[in-house]
């Protein structure tokens, strides 16, 4: 049985695969014991979310693509120019039978998946389709090839990984503006809660957030995230070692967790919680859960931008190491938290207001539609449980008027006093029988008196 170390070496190249497409969005604490490493590895391994509506498709690929010894040996020796590029695709065409059925199983899932996501916004729009072209409708979604449906290609590897690629880029960027959606709709929010109050109540609650906003600038100085102060900190806060005996190489080796020479984007985030805590605490009522993790996105970005040369989304040992040479390791600019910027200018928020106000409008619109056509429904109930009424009722009168005639059947007449009258019983008269054809019906004369010769 393998170890969990054994398990995670085993697993080291399909991940570095996912790590290269994958943008990691969450932060893990660092600890130093041996045990709760391995358990955490295997948590993070296991929860690991690019946050793409095709991760599971994603995720299953890379896994059935591990269990091939060739396309093994070739994903350990690719380098991530060889992944951006496509080359490593082709490789495909060089796995085992039961490897490629399995991948021809897994895109008919995700097409058939794809499909009833397909029908469920038709159905939603009220789109009525008597014929739908599938394969024109899938090809809005990239990561596939739409035009085979049925077997998994070199093709559809390498659109696969492009398309992650491509979406993972702009994952962050979407990160920020929902962000920033975010912030509008808290101060749209707060203006629209004002004025509600009364000018004294409004000037009691205007100064309460105002202080509200001071407390919360009230904080520690936080380190430029990458420069050796902050570095420093985590090696003696964090690691519990000798600050003065600060090594780059052993802190980057300390740090990365799943030891596959290169620090990911959840590595870097994790380096960053101690800077956080200047700022952000989650019993404060001042504090924003939603703003922290905006700031730790803006440090990984800050991080990366610096160190990542090659634009890959790790950090090589070489590649952090080289950064520790540069002057802004030493001597970097201060780091401006949240707080000092506002995330939006007046005239973006005026122009989301007038969005949301046309959205209300709309919903109002089609409540006003729904309420009528709720208000139809229940007089045409009303009319039909009439009806049905109407239906039951004839129906009983019906069966009583037959119940009667069925009694009344069954009881001989009554006299003028209600006494029961019974009729005796008369012999009828014999039927004269008709005269057959070419008869008379006259009565028969009595013979005459013969006279009587002697």
């Amino acid at each position: 049985m393998l170890t969990p170390h054994a398990r995670r070496m085993n697993l080291k190249p399909g991940w570095l695969l996912l790590l290269f497409i994958s943008a990691v969005v969450r932060s893990v604490p660092i600890d130093r014991s041996e045990a709760n490493q391995e358990q955490k590895m295997e948590v993070q391994e296991e929860n690991m979310d690019t946050g793409l509506y095709y991760d599971r498709y994603l995720r299953e690929v890379i896994e059935v693509l591990e269990t091939d010894p060739h396309f093994r040996e070739k994903l350990q020796t690719a380098n991530t120019e060889d992944i951006k590029n496509g080359r490593l695709s082709k490789e495909l065409d060089l796995v085992s039978h039961h490897v490629r059925t399995r991948l021809d199983e897994l895109k008919r899932q995700e097409v058939s998946r794809l499909r009833m996501l397909l029908k469920a916004k038709l159905d939603s729009t009220n789109t009525q389709s008597l014929q739908m072209d599938h394969a024109s409708l899938l090809k809005q979604f990239e990561h596939l090839d739409p035009h085979n449906q049925n077997t998994f290609e070199a093709k559809d590897l390498e659109l696969l990984i492009s398309t992650a690629t491509k979406d993972l880029e702009n994952y962050d960027a979407e990160r920020h503006e929902e962000f920033k959606r975010y912030e509008m709709l808290k101060e749209h929010e707060r203006r629209e809660y004002l004025k509600g109050l009364d000018q004294e109540k409004r000037e009691r609650e205007e100064k309460r957030m105002q202080e509200m906003k001071e407390k919360h600038r009230q904080h520690p100085k936080v380190n430029a995230p990458g420069s050796v102060a902050q570095l420093r900190e985590v090696w003696e806060e964090t690691d519990g070692l000798d600050p003065q005996e600060f090594n780059p190489k052993t802190f980057f080796k300390l740090h990365d967790t799943n030891e596959d020479g290169l620090l990911d984007e959840q590595e870097l985030e994790a380096l960053f919680t101690k800077e956080l805590e200047k700022v952000y605490d989650p019993k404060n009522e001042e504090d924003d859960m939603m703003e922290m993790e905006e700031e730790r996105l803006r440090m990984r970005e800050h991080v990366m931008k610096n160190v990542d040369t090659n634009k890959d989304r790790l950090v090589s040992l070489e590649e952090f190491l080289k950064s520790t040479e540069k002057k802004e390791f030493n001597n970097p600019k201060d780091w401006e938290t949240l707080d000092a910027k506002p995330a939006y200018t007046e005239e973006e928020l005026q122009r989301f207001e007038a969005e949301l106000r046309d959205k209300e409008e709309e919903l109002k619109r089609k409540a006003e539609t729904l309420h009528q056509e709720q208000e139809l429904l229940r007089e045409r109930g009303k009319a039909l449980e009439a009806q049905k009424r109407e239906y039951q009722q004839a129906v009983l009168e019906m069966s009583q008027r037959q119940k009667e005639q069925q009694e009344a059947d069954r009881q001989p007449p009554a006299g003028p006093n209600g006494e029961l009258q019974f009729q005796p019983q008369t012999n009828k008269p014999e039927e004269v029988k008709a005269p057959a054809e070419g008869q008379n019906n006259l009565p028969a004369e009595p013979p005459q008196n013969l006279p009587i010769h002697t």
